[in-house]
């Protein structure tokens, strides 16, 4: 059994409205020195398997197919 921690953020030429509120908020607040904030998604999947080659495509299966936006965002993923 195998941890995987999943890191989904958007592409970097992809603007991020969220990303803009949180900078905007931190300004208001006094932190005047953050220049950008980018959210993005975090995910931590608990797989019943050892073989790495398996949990890999299995992996990047459920990124693709459900946990990303290929189109606009990007993963990593841990094992």
């Amino acid at each position: 059994m195998k941890k995987v921690k999943i890191y989904v953020t958007l592409k970097p030429e992809v603007l991020d409205p969220q990303g803009k509120v949180i900078m905007n908020t931190l300004h208001t607040l006094g932190y005047k020195d953050i220049s950008e904030v980018r959210a993005s998604k975090f995910f931590e999947v608990t797989i019943n398997s050892d073989d790495k080659k398996h949990i890999k495509n299995e992996i990047d299966e459920i990124c693709d197919k459900v946990l990303a936006n290929p189109n606009i965002e990007t993963y990593r993923f841990e094992i």
